[in-house]
């Protein structure tokens, strides 16, 4: 079980430099051997000259989500994409960020959907990767303790905190903490679908993680004592479409493409709420009810880049930044690929 220590000042600094490197140096070694992929990078292996898209995801299915995930499942993705050369969408799953990172720069990966924060990391980390667009903005997420357990973010100092490092919920749950002025114990990275046992026994304090896992936790009978939409609203995170400057070489006009089928598919969503709630739904071993109601049409952004899903990334990556996860700043200008370069 990997953890770190956590804190403000003094030795604890030393906290976003080691997390950085557990996930920046993997990604410095990948980022070697990418160019050797990048030439079969799409390739089918049928030798019928067919391309697959190869899409990495978080989470433990292999499927689409979000407003692309919903035009793909309703047939009209994949007809989009041909006039790049591709017949079909290979969709792989991964447990968090910097896996999913690992992948993408070693090549074997053309697009990536998954939280802001990796998604930065590994752009000021110095890979060269490109954001073609926000997916959703807001996504929510709360700290979880025992019934019995601390009353208040304050009750939490000098007690060991369990997150999923590298994600929006770790920075949600790092900002928190410091603006309460409380230093926990430690910090450990364990996977919310580990989270309960350690939970239980005392092992933690409390753990952070998603919001439809709080409240899971919540029927459980656990407490949620701060919840990100509530407690932390500009801490929200945003779920971020990348892929690498190579890739983007190779297939012009494809990120406009892209930002064009975003479009349709919040529009087609939008249309029916409800229906997309049931597509949510589908995809998720969480009850209905919850799904459901942590699937918000506010999430679902307007553009490729909406004010607020800029204000929520300028805000992260600043704090990033602060915290010393970014090994270098950058321009988000840099990164984004807007509409007349795509």
């Amino acid at each position: 079980m990997h953890f770190t220590r956590t804190g403000r000042t003094g030795p604890a600094r030393s906290l976003p430099r080691r997390l950085l490197a557990a996930v920046a140096l993997p990604l410095a070694l990948t980022a070697a051997v990418s160019g050797c992929s990048d030439e079969a990078a799409g390739d089918s292996g049928d030798g019928g000259g067919g391309r697959t898209l190869r899409v990495g995801v978080i989470g433990s299915r292999a499927q689409l989500s979000g407003p692309i995930g919903y035009l793909d499942q309703q047939g009209d993705l994949l007809p989009a994409l041909e006039e790049f050369g591709f017949d079909s969408v290979e969709v792989s799953p991964f447990p968090n960020g910097p896996d999913l990172n690992q992948a993408l720069v070693g090549g074997s990966l053309d697009v990536a959907s998954y939280g802001d924060t990796p998604a930065l990391v590994a752009r000021g980390s110095g890979l060269d990767t490109r954001l073609i667009a926000l997916g959703l903005v807001g996504n929510d997420a709360s700290i979880v303790v025992r019934d019995d357990g601390p009353r208040s973010i304050e009750e939490l100092a000098g007690k060991p905190i369990a997150v999923q490092t590298g994600s929006y919920i770790h920075r949600y749950l790092l900002g928190a903490l410091q603006d309460a002025d409380v230093e926990p114990s430690e910090i450990l990275h364990i996977y919310t679908t580990d989270t309960e046992a350690p939970l239980e026994r005392g092992d933690i304090a409390a753990a952070a993680m998603p919001q439809v896992n709080a409240e899971v936790f919540e029927q459980r009978g656990y407490r949620i004592i701060d919840h990100l939409a509530e407690d932390h609203p500009d801490y929200a995170g945003t779920s971020a479409t990348v892929s690498t400057g190579a890739f983007l070489d190779d297939h012009p006009g494809f990120a406009a493409r892209w930002q064009e089928l975003q479009t349709q598919g919040v529009e087609l969503a939008r249309s029916d709420f409800a229906a997309y709630q049931d597509y949510a739904v589908s995809l998720s071993d969480f009850p209905e009810e919850l799904v459901r109601e942590t699937t918000r049409e506010e999430q679902l952004p307007d553009t490729a880049f909406p004010e607020r899903g800029i204000e929520l990334l300028t805000g992260t990556k600043e704090f990033l930044v602060e915290q010393d996860f970014i090994d270098e700043d950058f321009d988000l200008d840099d990164w984004i690929v807007d509409g007349d370069e795509a």
